[in-house]
C-alpha cells in the first residue's frame, strides 16, 4: 500500500511539474557582492526595453520565477558594475545564468535549444573579433616595419575575416528559424547593407510561422518592400504632402525631365553643407528641365526653422514636410536611415540613379542635360 501511495504521489508531482505556468530563472552571479541587483527587461514589440524585474544577489546566487508565454520575445539581463548587458530567449523552460563581474562577455544563459545556439554565435564573434584585433596589430607592425608584401597578405585576411563574421550570422538565421533574434540579425544585416533586399526577403519567408507573425518581421517586409522600390530602376513611389504654404503637393506634380528628391532637414548639418552645391546645379539646369522636391525630416512644432533654413539656403525649388522627424512617412516609403540622401528620377517618374552629392551630382546632370 506504501508502495502505491508513493507512486500516486510521484505521478501527481510529475503532473503538476508538467502543466507549470511558470519557468525559473536561476544564476551564479560570480565576483558579485551580496546585495548587487541583476535587472531583468523585455524587448517591446517595437524593441524597446522595459524593465519586468529586479534580483538581489545573495551568496553568488539568484533566482526568479516568471509566468509562461506563447509570444516570441528577448529578454535581456542588466547587472550592476558594467554597461553591458545579457540576452536570452524566454521559451518557457527553466534558464540557468552564469554571470562573471569581470567579464560579462563570457557569461551565458543556457537551458534551452535557442539560448544555447544564441550563446554559440556569441562566442563565435567573439573569437572573430579577437582574431581581427590580433591581425590589426600585425598589420600595424607590418607598417611600421615598411612590408609592403605582409600589409597585402593581411588586408586579405581581414577581407576573409568579414566573410566569416558574415557566415556566422547567416548560420544562425538558417539554423534557427523559430528565433525572435533571427528577424532581428536580419533587419541588422538588411541595413548595414550585409543583405539586398531579396536575399532579406527570402530569409524572412524561411522563418517559423511563430516568428512570422511578430511585429519585428512585420517591419522588416515593409522595410524590405520599401528598399525594393526604392532602387534604381524602380517606380519612385508617389506621395503628397503639405508645402511650408500648407497647400498639398503631389511627386507628380512636381515630375520635370529630370527631378531629384532631396531628403534633407534644418538640423542636419551635412545637409546645410551640400546645400550650395545642390543649388548651383539647380540654378544651372533648372531652365534645361531639371526639377528638384526636397522632403524636410524637420522636427513637430519647427515649422519656422524648416521655412528659415529654407530662404537662408536660396533653396528656390518645390519643398513638403509632414514634420515628423524619422517618423515621416514619405522617409519610410523610401527607407531612409541617414541624410542627406537624393533619388533622381527620369520624366516618368523612375529611378535612374540615387546618393549623388558633390561633384558626382553635378557631372551625372550635366551628362543628361549639357
Amino acid at each position: 500500500m506504501k508502495y502505491i501511495l508513493s507512486l500516486c504521489s510521484i505521478l501527481v508531482l510529475m503532473s503538476c511539474s508538467d502543466n507549470s505556468n511558470t519557468y525559473t530563472l536561476q544564476g551564479n552571479a560570480v565576483g558579485y557582492p551580496d546585495g548587487a541587483r541583476v535587472y531583468v527587461y523585455r524587448l517591446d514589440a517595437n524593441s524597446q526595453p522595459k524593465a519586468i524585474d529586479t534580483l538581489i544577489v545573495q551568496g553568488g546566487a539568484f533566482a526568479a520565477t516568471y509566468p509562461k508565454t506563447d509570444v516570441a520575445g528577448m529578454n535581456y539581463l542588466k547587472p550592476d558594475y558594467t554597461k553591458k548587458v545579457l540576452y536570452y530567449f524566454p521559451e518557457n523552460t527553466n534558464l540557468k545564468a552564469t554571470i562573471y563581474k569581470d567579464s560579462i562577455d563570457v557569461s551565458s544563459i543556457t537551458g534551452s535549444p535557442q539560448n544555447e545556439s544564441y550563446t554559440v554565435y556569441q562566442q563565435e564573434l567573439s573569437a572573430l573579433a579577437i582574431m581581427r584585433k590580433e591581425r590589426a596589430e600585425e598589420m600595424r607592425q607590418a607598417r611600421n616595419a615598411r612590408d609592403i608584401k605582409k600589409t597585402q597578405q593581411l588586408q586579405q585576411l581581414s577581407y576573409s575575416d568579414n566573410g566569416k563574421e558574415q557566415s556566422v550570422k547567416i548560420n544562425f538565421i538558417t539554423n534557427n528559424p523559430n528565433a525572435l533574434y533571427s528577424a532581428m540579425l536580419i533587419s541588422e544585416m538588411l541595413q548595414k547593407k550585409e543583405l539586398t533586399a531579396e536575399q532579406a526577403l527570402t530569409a524572412v519567408n524561411n522563418l517559423s510561422p511563430k516568428i512570422s507573425k511578430t511585429p519585428q518581421v512585420a517591419r522588416i517586409k515593409a522595410s524590405v518592400t520599401a528598399l525594393a522600390k526604392s532602387n534604381i530602376g524602380g517606380d519612385a513611389p508617389r506621395f503628397t504632402a503639405p508645402t511650408p504654404e500648407g497647400k498639398m503637393l503631389s511627386l507628380d506634380q512636381t515630375l520635370g525631365k529630370y527631378t531629384i528628391i532631396d531628403f534633407w532637414a534644418s538640423w542636419c548639418r551635412p545637409c546645410r553643407m551640400e546645400n550650395p552645391n545642390v543649388v548651383a546645379v539647380y540654378n544651372k539646369y533648372h531652365d534645361k528641365g531639371l526639377n528638384i522636391i526636397s522632403v524636410s525630416l524637420d522636427r513637430p512644432g519647427q515649422k519656422e526653422r524648416w521655412i528659415k533654413a529654407i530662404a537662408d539656403d536660396n533653396m528656390d525649388w518645390y519643398h513638403v514636410s509632414n514634420l515628423k522627424f524619422w517618423q515621416d512617412p514619405i522617409a519610410k516609403q523610401y527607407n531612409i536611415r541617414s541624410i542627406p540622401t537624393t533619388f533622381l528620377l527620369d520624366e516618368n517618374g523612375k529611378i535612374i540613379d540615387k546618393n549623388l552629392r558633390g561633384a558626382a551630382l553635378g557631372n551625372k546632370i550635366a551628362s543628361l542635360l549639357d
